[in-house]
């Protein structure tokens, strides 16, 4: 349950400025990132997601649940289709949001298959987040080149409040990574995972990037494919592709250190984060 000090970090300063800005003004008004066009839709999905994740982290802590180790994967899945429901809800029909950024090629309508696409963002970055969670530091590292990312995304598009709760998201992802680095002192857990993943995927979606998160996200959807080529593979052929899945546990496997495949998720990570960055200056701009 490490990952509450992430959001409760986030969601802390968000009420602190916002109370601050409205009592006293003056310079809480250059902190408040309290938005209704730009942020309430990301603070309200941390919070639902991260209450989800961690009744999960409870029921394992309680020895509760079916196997007695929290919700199963199934349960887990229909918990972040629910969410993803909202979210998706949310874009279409309440914002109208329709049509999505390809680069190179622009705004493209796609109508009604824009909830589609979305609820399948949002379940798979939560997805995709959880499936990382398994190494001391790699979800945390992983996900500040992301969010640093989408950062530098919405800074540029003028969305300063949506850059400034990035910017508080990083802050709290250093916090945590200080002591959750080889080894961990503490992990991060559902509440975590599953909060940041949707989060990152609401991001993606609030500014129009859903095509750029595998270049941002690089990491994540190689955990995810590893974990469906080997699920798809054992299930029709009977055999493994990889030692094991995840695909940091093949590595592994294979006898390398956990904080060597760390590192290299690092180094993976950063090069995706700053591919993503050229591609999207080129596409916008050039």
């Amino acid at each position: 349950m490490g990952g509450t000090i992430i959001w409760l970090t986030v969601l802390g300063l968000a009420s602190l400025f916002f109370i601050l800005e409205r009592t006293i003004d003056g310079f809480a008004g250059y902190f408040d990132f309290v938005n209704r066009a730009e942020t309430y839709v990301p603070l309200a999905s941390l919070f639902f997601a991260a209450i989800v994740g961690l009744v999960d982290d409870i029921f394992g802590i309680l020895g509760k649940g079916p196997k007695g180790g929290g919700l199963t994967i199934k349960q887990k899945l229909l918990l972040y289709l629910l969410v993803a429901l909202i979210g998706a809800s949310w874009f279409y029909f309440k914002l109208g949001w329709n049509s999505v950024y390809i680069p190179f090629i622009g705004e493209w309508v796609i109508g009604g298959w824009y909830f589609l696409l979305a609820i399948f963002v949002l379940i798979a970055t939560a997805f995709s987040a959880n499936e990382t969670d398994g190494l001391d530091g790699l979800l945390g590292g992983v996900l500040l080149f992301a969010f640093g990312a989408i950062a530098v995304v919405a800074f540029v598009l003028h969305r300063y409040d949506l850059a400034a709760m990035n910017a508080a998201i990083l802050g709290a992802l250093l916090a945590f990574l200080w002591f959750n680095i080889y080894p961990a002192k503490f992990f991060m857990g559902d509440t975590g995972s599953m909060s940041l993943g949707i989060t990152l995927g609401i991001m993606a979606l609030l500014t129009n990037t859903v095509f750029f998160l595998p270049f941002f996200a690089s990491i994540l959807v190689f955990e995810s494919l590893s974990v469906i080529i080997q699920l798809t593979n054992k299930k029709f052929r009977n055999k493994k592709i990889f030692l094991s899945t995840p695909i940091h546990h093949h590595f592994e496997a294979l006898g390398w250190p956990e904080s060597q495949v760390t590192m290299r998720f690092w180094i993976i990570s950063a090069i995706g984060a700053i591919l993503g960055l050229v591609i999207f200056f080129l596409a916008k701009f050039a």
